[in-house]
Order: C-alpha cells, then structure tokens, then sequence
C-alpha cells in the first residue's frame, strides 16, 4: 500500500506552479533589495551630522543634557579633553532597552528611570571616540572628546 501511495506522489502534478516574471521585474525587485540593505546599514552604523557641543557651566564643567526617547537625542556629543564633564539623561521611552546606559571605556553603567533625569559625571578625559549604548547594546551615542 504504501508503494502506491510514493508512485502516486512522484507522478502527481506539483501543488504550486511557477511563474516567469520579466526580466524588468526582477530587476527592480533585486535594485530595491540592495538600496534598503545600503540604507539600512547607513541607518544603523553611519555617522549622523556632527554632533552638539557641550555648554561650558560653573568652574568649567561641561554640561549637556541628552533626551532618551527611542534613541539618544543628541546621539553625537563633542567636549573639551581635560574638562569634567555632566550627561544628563532625560528618558520619556517606556521600552525597558533604553532603561539603561553603559559607558563601557570608562566602566560606568547608569540606570535611567521613566519621566526623569539622571546624570552622570566623568572625569577629565583624553581626546578620542568614547561610544555609549543601551543595556541591549541597540541604541547607540559617541561622545567625541576634542
């Protein structure tokens, strides 16, 4: 019985046909595949403009306030090397991944409540690229000490 039922199956008509497209068609379908991974990799890993300069406050401490809200708004932060410095993190984002931020180089990770500001203070720095992200590692900021 079960030999009918495999010869029936290898002579059977298949349950999907194909159907040739133009060649046209093709075409615009793979331009537009390749233009959204171009996109999308420049969304994600591109720079963005050249980012806000801190505001040089009491006994030159640099101080600047970032908006969390499904991402950091200003994600590209520049202040002077050798000068403290004050982030404050303002997070109205309810998604528990920005609940957090991790400064990785300089071993600080700051949680950030819901509809309020937290701040965060670091030392004099080197000139160089310091990035920071959400605790899942998906938002991301630089801050660009010059």
């Amino acid at each position: 019985m079960t030999h009918l039922f495999a010869a029936d199956l290898i002579h059977a008509e298949p349950l999907w046909r194909t159907i040739e497209q133009p060649m046209a068609l093709k075409a615009l379908v793979a331009t537009v595949g390749v233009a959204l991974i171009v996109w999308e990799l420049w969304w994600f890993l591109g720079r963005h403009g050249d980012g806000v300069a801190a505001r040089e406050g009491e006994q030159g401490l640099q101080e600047i306030t970032i908006t969390v809200d499904g991402g950091y708004a200003p994600s590209r932060i520049r202040v002077k090397a050798g000068q403290p410095m004050r982030l404050a993190f303002h997070r109205i984002d309810p998604s528990g991944c920005v609940a957090q931020v991790i400064f990785p180089d300089f071993h600080k990770t700051l949680d950030l409540p819901l509809d309020a500001t937290t701040t965060l203070e670091l030392p004099p720095t080197e000139a160089g690229t310091y990035p920071f992200h959400c605790g899942m590692n998906m938002v991301r900021g630089v801050l660009e000490v010059e």
